[in-house]
């Protein structure tokens, strides 16, 4: 018997997220979610694994990936805020596609 895949999706609490780990779990998949709202209200709970977006901490990050087989990032700024940019954004993406790798 094979070990089943682990798909991992970024902010499966937020608006794309929730669709993506829906359909990954009726599909029957192991769910796993990087999220920054770990107190946000929730339909998967008690379904998935929750992690924090440590992008301060790349060993951290990286042990909230193990064992993933897909990672699904919704994780985005669609503008520019006082305290948050694109480009941290993009800083950050690219600090969870070295955690993944």
């Amino acid at each position: 018997m094979s070990t089943p895949e682990i798909h991992a999706v970024t902010g499966a609490f937020g608006y794309s997220g929730c669709y993506i780990a829906r359909h990954l779990l009726q599909a029957g998949k192991t769910v796993r979610t990087l999220t920054n709202s770990l107190s946000r209200t929730d339909e998967f709970r008690d379904r998935i694994e929750t992690f924090p977006l440590s992008f301060d901490n790349p060993d951290r990050l990286m042990e909230s990936l193990r064992g993933v087989d897909v990672l699904y990032n919704t994780y985005w700024v669609r503008f520019n805020h006082r305290n948050f940019k694109h480009r941290i954004a993009v800083e950050n993406t690219l600090k969870l596609f070295e955690a993944a790798r």
